[in-house]
């Protein structure tokens, strides 16, 4: 590996962190550079692109990318096992797939920090506890506020559920558009990604996944 390749130059600690199969609910990176270092590297940024950081349409441009940074990566802030704690066990015997369907994602690939945009198909089969359904789309939301992959994403919305509520069963699938493949590299629009993860009844049941994927079409 390249010395200059900045994964090579990472603790031990944060190795294990960035190969661990199922990522730690909250992720803090303790050598966080400060709000000011942010500006600055905005600014290098905007020079090295060729054009003036000075200039009068861009002079508050390095704050305004931070502000928007500390929206689009709230995720690293927030812990989806917090969001799954409060469950409810008095379900009248309801027995049958829980489902969210079509909740929005907004997140940007790890690879050019570029958006993914897309949707997200998450059900589980509830067992002696349920969760309120925001709660469903929160987990989405702060696995996608994050630099991922949308593989990886897949499976940490199935791991979080299946870990905090010991369903039957999870099945999540996601579909979305990678702007970095729609507006660079190959410059193929209009090309979605989909990916799913199934675990429990959903994947030994085969019934049940046709039944789940036939639910994400309608």
């Amino acid at each position: 590996m390249d010395s200059l390749d900045p994964v090579s130059n990472l603790t031990s600690a944060e190795n294990s962190l960035l190969n661990t199969s199922k990522p730690k609910s909250v992720v803090t990176f303790t050598n966080r550079p400060s709000r000011e270092e942010a500006m600055k590297a905005v600014k290098t940024l905007l020079a090295w692109a060729g054009d003036d950081p000075e200039r009068e349409g861009l002079i508050d441009t390095p704050k305004r990318v931070v502000d928007a940074y500390e929206e689009w990566f709230q995720g690293y802030q927030a812990d989806p096992k917090k969001e799954l704690s409060r469950t409810f066990e008095d379900v009248q015997g309801y027995d049958d797939m829980v489902m969210l369907r079509e909740i929005d994602v907004e997140s940007h690939c790890e690879h050019h920090m570029a958006p993914f945009l897309g949707k997200a198909w998450v059900a589980y089969m509830p067992t002696s506890k349920v969760v309120g359904i925001s709660k469903i789309a929160r987990v989405v939301e702060i696995f996608a506020k994050r630099l991922q992959t949308q593989e990886t994403m897949t499976k940490q919305v199935a791991d979080a559920i299946e870990d905090s509520l010991a369903p039957l069963g999870v099945a999540v699938m996601i579909d979305a558009e990678h702007q970095c493949m729609s507006t660079r590299g190959v410059h193929h629009k209009n090309v979605t990604t989909v990916t799913t993860r199934f675990t429990g009844v959903f994947k030994t049941d085969i019934a049940l996944q046709e039944r789940f994927m036939r639910l994400t079409h309608k």
